[in-house]
């Protein structure tokens, strides 16, 4: 069976996910809901905080990015050190105040107004 003959494999909403936390530039954040809006799952901001947990064993996948609606780091726990999320961010120029994203607005990357 040649290469063009063999069914095509659908990614994971996890791997979906994982694509669109790997576009969002440095010193910027977005939240779940936006991620889940953007893949066409409007309710399923869980379901992103669930791979976003499984991400940060990954290297490639910047999950620190990721914050809910508010600015808050709601995932820090995940990733060991209790502050870890937050010096990941502040070494790419992003404050944070009491585990809240400052200037939110200014820094927020919405992928369904950047990916367009």
């Amino acid at each position: 069976m040649k290469t063009s003959d063999a069914p095509q494999q659908k990614r994971s909403f996890f791997e979906d996910v994982y694509q669109v936390v790997k576009l969002i530039p440095k010193g910027k954040v977005t939240s779940y809901g936006a991620i889940a809006q953007y893949l066409g799952s409007k309710g399923s901001a869980r379901m992103v905080g669930w791979a976003m947990n499984q991400a940060h064993a990954m290297h490639n996948v910047p999950a620190h990015r990721v914050v809910n609606r508010q600015g808050l780091l709601t995932g820090k726990q995940h990733f060991g050190e209790s502050d870890r999320m937050q010096r990941l961010l502040e070494a790419e120029g992003v404050e944070v105040q009491d585990s809240q994203i400052q200037n939110f607005a200014q820094r927020f990357w919405d992928p369904s107004v950047e990916l367009a």
